[in-house]
């Protein structure tokens, strides 16, 4: 019985799905127009860092006070 199912399901599946639109992605490689400084590099790697570890590092601290109120 699975088999007889699989295989009408293997049949029906293109002609349920239609014409399906395929997308192609544009991408292109090139060296950078402008070289990124090392100063840069750490000043941007910081705030990303501070981004996700910030608000963690918040609720972590105050845990006790989200404690109290509940």
């Amino acid at each position: 019985m699975s088999g007889l199912l699989r295989t009408v399901a293997r049949r029906a599946a293109p002609v349920l799905r239609g014409h399906t639109i395929t997308q192609k992605a544009n991408v292109y490689g090139a060296p950078a127009k402008e070289k990124i400084g090392p100063l840069e590099t750490v000043i941007a790697l910081t705030m990303l860092s501070v981004a996700i570890l910030g608000p963690s590092g918040w609720i972590l601290c105050h845990l006790e006070d989200y404690k109290k109120k509940a």
